[in-house]
């Protein structure tokens, strides 16, 4: 109460000051005694005109050391209000209440005088503050504090540095940008001067004293992340970086997570954009199942999905570990959310059937499958049992339940599958078509059931359940991937290794792939396979190279690159659409669909049943077998040599010299 009374005040003596002060301008001077008799009889109205609107504007209820350009509208129009209202009376009142009437040059001085005066106060108000703050931080610190470099001077280097300034005991002082636009070199940005162009790293850094270098470009294609990181590295420089979108989901940069230089930084994947009311649409109050929630790609839909307010989000998934953290992580991050895990097997169709006749959800997400290729080719008889039999059941019980909408995470490598993993996979993605045209079929007119495939669908022949997969390819990070294996084999001093030099893959990080499966499935409209634009692909043996010299060694010298061979089930490189296939356009830049020709309801139906019998037999062989003869594409351990330019590619595009052989239709 005392600080406001005293802030009170404060701003009444500026405003009486100011009203003073805008008739000696308005009179050159010293008025005459007639007009300073005037001056004194005015002078109560207008102050508490002045008072009583910038109140009314909020201008008290605003904490003067956290002043800022947003408080300068709510002076300005405070003032411009009592400004107008001291020129209505100066034009309404009689000439005989002249003592009253306020001249119109000394009311523009006064609305002047008055703006300067009160921001000016709270200015220095906020000044004192930060510079008490900055006193104590700094002697609580007891460490010198490190100098670092920054590049780049856009708004998230501004912020960086800004936190930078105000925060000396995080023990990081900037002592200069980085920047290679022309125009803000020489410029100051909070204090922190633009030196030079990203060519002048070097000398910039020996001439500064500069311990390290932070690149602060929020998310900065990955060439330029190479570059700037090889060129630090060449002169003897440690080199972190700021988050990048996936990273800061709120927006804000926040300097306790600059972390080190990552794999995900050079690969320097574009920054989705989504249509984030179409996802709220689809989600927001829905009851959601997520099977497979514990694995790398389901719980990372969870954590998305919780930030649209589903009205409860169900955790299945069989792992028991996984699933437990899981829960704990996500109570964390949503204490609101209604939470519900589930241990359970999706091949378990009793157990599966109870859950949803319970739980009856309205979208399903189905990421639980079996995704190594080795460990699959070696437990074949496991993949068909939870990959296609687990998917059916998944499936079958969603339509059955009147679930809205149920989406099928799939793999690149269904394309032309040579692994049991990837044949498995394809089945699935087969199953989901004829189920969608089976309740396309059964829920549309007889009219509608005879129409032709190609005609335009209306309203009325929207089904109840839409099914739809979405196929990519390999997720930087995700448990057993190349990249945590990668880091162990540097953690513990070499050899790296590599199946085969020519090895490509294409990658995404795990919460692109995941907001690309939510926005797809805005897209549906039932039967789809969406693909997913992976970008380029990426040569194994650069990943690995690029990763021991992130972790500051030297391949081939300090850490050995050996190559141990392709393994079972495994290609020179994968397929995002089956050759000669092509794909389709979708609203969205990074998301097509895949023009598949479906398998017939029957043959489906009797690819289901031979796997079925071939289970019973448990005969690795056996089930090889049946995959052959189910799928003419799945060639086992057949991987391709070289992609030619452009194959696997969202577009579908590959010289007609490069393609295989066309296989026989089904």
């Amino acid at each position: 109460m005392r600080r406001r009374a005293l802030a009170f005040i404060i701003d009444l003596t500026i405003l009486t000051l100011a009203f003073f002060f805008a008739y000696v301008v308005r009179f050159n001077g010293l008025p005459p005694s007639r007009l300073r008799l005037a001056a004194l009889i005015q002078l109560p109205y207008a102050v508490l005109l002045q008072i009583v609107v910038l109140t009314a504007a909020g201008l008290h209820k605003t904490s003067w050391r956290y002043v800022s350009l947003s408080d300068v509208p709510r002076i300005a129009a405070g003032l411009g209000v009592a400004g107008l209202a001291l020129l209505a009376f100066r034009l309404g009142l009689p000439d005989r209440f002249g003592f009253g009437r306020v001249p119109i040059g000394t009311i523009a001085a006064d609305m002047v005088f008055a703006g300067v005066g009160l921001l000016s106060a709270r200015i220095l108000r906020r000044l004192h503050t930060e510079h008490s703050e900055r006193r104590s931080l700094v002697s609580a610190a007891h460490a010198e504090p490190e100098r670092v470099l920054l590049i780049g001077a856009g708004r998230a280097g501004a912020m960086i540095a800004k936190e930078l300034v105000n925060r000396p005991d995080i023990g990081l002082e900037p002592v200069g940008f980085v920047d290679d636009d022309q125009d803000k070199i020489g410029t100051y940005i909070h204090r922190v001067k633009v030196l030079g162009g990203t060519d002048r790293v070097g000398r910039i850094a020996k001439d500064m004293g500069v311990d390290e270098v932070v690149i602060s470009i929020a998310n900065a294609p990955g060439d330029t992340v190479r570059r700037i990181h090889d060129l630090c590295v060449e002169h003897g420089l440690e080199v972190r970086i700021i988050p990048g979108l996936y990273e800061i989901l709120d927006g804000r940069v926040n300097i306790s997570r600059i972390r080190e230089v990552e794999i995900e930084d050079l690969l320097g994947r574009e920054p989705v954009e989504l249509d984030r009311g179409a996802i709220a649409a689809y989600l927001q109050g829905k009851r959601v199942l997520v099977t497979g929630a514990g694995g790398s790609i389901g719980s990372e839909m969870c954590r998305q999905i919780a930030g649209f307010g589903p009205a409860r989000l169900v955790l299945l998934d069989q792992a028991e570990t996984a699933l437990f953290y899981m829960e704990r992580e996500l109570r964390r991050l949503a204490p609101s959310l209604d939470l519900l895990p589930i241990v359970a097997d999706i091949c378990d169709q009793g157990r599966l059937g109870r859950i949803f006749a319970e739980q009856s959800p309205q979208v399903v997400f189905h990421a639980a499958a079996y995704k190594h290729v080795p460990m699959m080719e070696t437990n074949p008889l496991e993949a068909v049992k939870n990959n296609v039999l687990g998917s059916r059941n998944v499936i079958d019980l969603a339509v059955e339940s009147g679930c809205e909408a149920l989406v099928n995470i799939s793999t690149d490598k269904a394309v032309n599958p040579t692994s049991v993993m990837g044949a498995t996979k394809r089945v699935a993605e087969l199953y989901l078509q004829a189920k969608a045209r089976q309740v396309t079929t059964s829920q549309a007119t007889p009219d509608q059931a005879n129409r032709a495939p190609d005609q335009t669908k209306t309203g009325a022949d929207q089904t109840k359940t839409t099914l739809v997969a979405v196929r990519f390819g390999n997720v930087l990070g995700s448990s057993g991937s190349v990249i945590p294996i990668f880091r162990e084999q540097i953690a513990a001093g070499g050899p790296v290794t590599v199946t085969h030099p020519d090895m490509r893959r294409y990658f995404m990080t795990i919460p692109e792939a995941c907001q690309l499966v939510m926005q797809a499935a805005t897209l549906a409209d039932g039967g789809e396979i969406f693909v997913l634009d992976m970008g380029e692909p990426v040569k194994i043996v650069d990943l690995a190279r690029d990763m021991i010299r992130l972790s500051g060694l030297r391949p081939d010298h300090d850490i050995k690159v050996e190559f141990s061979g392709v393994r079972p089930g495994e290609k020179l490189f994968e397929e995002l659409a089956l050759d000669g296939e092509g794909v389709d356009k979708t609203r969205h830049p990074k998301i097509f669909i895949g023009k598949l020709e479906p398998y017939p309801t029957e043959r489906v139906e009797a690819i289901i049943e031979q796997l079925t019998n071939v289970l019973v037999e448990a005969e690795p062989e056996a089930v090889r077998s049946a995959l052959v003869e189910a799928l003419p594409e799945y060639s086992p351990n057949a991987g391709r040599d070289e992609p030619s330019a452009g194959e696997g590619q969202a577009d579908g595009k590959a010289r007609e010299e490069d393609r295989p052989p066309e296989v026989e239709p089904v």
